[in-house]
């Protein structure tokens, strides 16, 4: 004959499962819905996000303003002295001519190219934009810039 104490237990043992599934049942359906909500608003916003960035090149590109990173972007990007140096020479730019492009004498580029000195955010970020200049595109940009320089020296009498 089986003890009526293990009995009991095991029938309060067995209702009390059953009570909580049903108070839980509702809960637990509502969670994997949430879940379900929140994965589809992620898959929403990192396809607005890949969007925002498609017009943002092509706004720049109509307008013809070189890409600058912003500072989350900049993130992920390393500096090494030998890139600065494969990039003055890829463009066959002398230092003067580089330190223009990216807003800095060529001595901060020789510095640069040395490894004894290091970018700072917004030199760094000019750095990234002239990586994707080509040659013809870095001599037009050089040409403006010289242009802006020659317009700023006409103006100031001496």
């Amino acid at each position: 004959m089986p003890n009526i104490a293990t009995v009991l237990k095991d029938e309060i043992r067995r209702l009390a499962k059953r009570e909580i599934k049903t108070n839980t049942s509702s809960t637990k359906g509502a969670v994997a819905q949430f879940r379900r909500d929140i994965a589809k608003l992620k898959r929403l916003v990192q396809t607005q996000q890949q969007e925002i960035v498609f017009l943002k090149t092509q706004e720049h590109k109509r307008l013809g303003q070189p890409q600058t990173k912003d500072e989350d972007e900049l993130e992920g990007v390393r500096f090494s002295a030998r890139s600065v140096k494969a990039q003055r020479r890829r463009l066959k730019l002398s230092a003067a001519e580089f330190g223009k492009l990216v807003g800095v004498s060529g001595l901060t580029v020789y510095s640069w190219e040395r490894g004894n000195r290091r970018p700072r955010k917004p030199q760094l970020a000019r750095l990234v934009a002239v990586r994707g200049l080509g040659r013809r595109a870095a001599l037009a940009k050089l040409e403006a810039i010289q242009a802006e320089e020659m317009k700023g020296r006409r103006r100031k009498p001496r």
